[in-house]
């Protein structure tokens, strides 16, 4: 079975983020899907897995398995847990060319750019910005090999 694209996973979000009318009851979904994170590790939460540029403490964490890379973060904020979640759940098991070309649009259509405050968004950025510097480092790795 082929694992579904990017944009096939955005569609799946917009799908259940449209489907509740209610800002709250969206809330609400972002913070189960936190819930649903698997929590990191202490070894893994270290400074150098923490993102600069969050207000919260986010920490992201990569690894590369057969030239996919898999995501796994989490956060001390409940709302901002949510938004590592869907970024892992839509960015986590893709090569890093396919992160790197990625247009993260569901981001948009689902109301979230509008509903977060300027702090969280600079954060949800600094995060898809991590996530694509890891995409890009392990593409660079696999030049040299």
């Amino acid at each position: 079975m082929n694992n579904p694209s990017i944009n096939e996973l955005q569609d799946e979000v917009i799908e259940e983020f449209c489907a509740l009318n209610d800002w709250m009851d969206r809330y609400q979904l972002l913070i189960d899907l936190g819930g649903d994170l698997p929590a990191l590790s202490e070894k893994e939460k270290v400074e150098q897995n923490l993102i600069d540029g969050c207000q919260s403490r986010v920490w992201l964490v990569c690894e590369e398995r057969g030239g996919r890379l898999f995501f796994q973060g989490e956060s001390d904020a409940l709302i901002v847990r949510g938004l590592v979640a869907l970024l892992v759940r839509v960015l986590s098991g893709h090569t890093p060319q396919e992160i790197l070309d990625a247009d993260l649009f569901f981001i948009e259509r689902i109301g979230l750019r509008d509903q977060l405050s300027p702090t969280r968004s600079n954060g949800l950025l600094a995060m898809i910005k991590q996530m694509r510097m890891y995409a890009l480092a392990y593409k660079e790795l696999e030049k040299k090999s």
